[in-house]
C-alpha cells in the first residue's frame, strides 16, 4: 500500500507542480519524498519532472522519472490518441509496485480531477486506484470557489479523502472563507505569484508558511 499525497488542480496551470516542489522543501528532513508525475503531455514545452528538481532541489533518489510523456499540450486522452498510445492505469501502477514501501510518494496529477486518461477512465479513477489522500491547489482570484467546491464534491462522491487546499496567487480573505465554509476544509497555504522563482524563495516560502500545523505530516511521515 502506497503512502504520501496526490496532487491535484481545479484546472491547468493553476500551481500543482510548484506546489508539489514546496512539498518536497518542506517534509524531505522528516520523510523519504518521492515525486512522481505518471502522465506528462506537452513535453515538448513543459518537463513538470524537471521544473520539480530545479524548484525543490531535488537529487536522483527523489524523482521517480518513469511514466507516459506525451506531445502536444492537451488532455492526456487527445493526446495519446494523437501519438496512436494508449493511457492504461495498470500499466501506469506496474511503473511503481516494486517500490520500497518506506517512501511517502508526492504524485502529481495532469489537470484536474475529471480529466479523461482514456475512452472510459478519468484522472480520478487513478487516484482510486492509488489509494492516496488528495491535496488540492487551487487559484485564488474569481471562479475559485466555484471551481474548488466541485472539485471537493468530485472526490468525496468517491470517498477519496481531501487532505486540505492550497490557494495560489494574490492573497484573498473572503475566497478563502468561503472554501473552508463552504467546502468544509482548511486552506493549509497561500502561494503568491512569485517573479522569477528560485529554489531558495520557495524554500523559504514552504517552511515558513506552508501547512503550518503539521496536518500533511500524517501522510507524509
Amino acid at each position: 500500500m502506497l503512502h504520501g499525497l496526490f496532487v491535484t488542480g481545479t484546472g491547468t496551470n493553476v500551481g500543482k507542480t510548484v506546489v508539489s516542489a514546496a512539498i518536497m522543501h518542506r517534509y524531505r528532513s522528516s520523510s523519504s519524498l518521492r515525486y512522481w508525475k505518471p502522465v506528462q503531455t506537452g513535453i515538448e514545452q513543459d518537463d513538470d519532472t524537471e521544473t520539480v528538481r530545479i524548484l525543490g532541489d531535488c537529487n536522483d533518489q527523489e524523482l521517480f522519472c518513469a511514466g507516459i510523456r506525451l506531445a502536444g499540450p492537451v488532455s492526456p486522452h487527445l493526446a495519446a490518441k494523437l501519438s496512436q498510445t494508449s493511457i492504461q492505469i495498470p500499466d501506469l501502477l506496474s511503473l511503481i509496485a516494486t517500490e520500497p514501501t518506506a517512501v511517502r510518494w508526492v504524485i502529481e496529477g495532469a489537470g484536474g480531477v475529471l480529466v479523461p486518461l482514456n475512452e472510459s477512465e478519468l484522472m480520478v479513477d487513478l487516484m482510486l486506484q492509488l489509494h492516496l489522500a488528495v491535496l488540492i491547489v487551487t487559484s485564488s482570484g474569481l471562479g475559485t470557489i466555484n471551481h474548488t467546491l466541485l472539485t471537493l464534491e468530485a472526490l468525496r462522491a468517491r470517498g477519496i479523502q481531501v487532505a486540505g487546499v492550497v490557494m495560489v496567487g494574490e492573497r484573498n480573505s473572503s475566497n478563502r472563507e468561503a472554501i473552508e465554509d463552504y467546502g468544509d476544509v482548511q486552506v493549509i497555504g497561500e502561494l503568491p505569484r512569485i517573479p522569477e522563482l528560485t529554489s531558495n524563495l520557495l524554500n523559504r516560502w514552504a517552511n515558513s508558511e506552508l501547512d503550518p500545523s503539521g496536518l500533511l505530516g500524517e501522510f507524509l511521515q
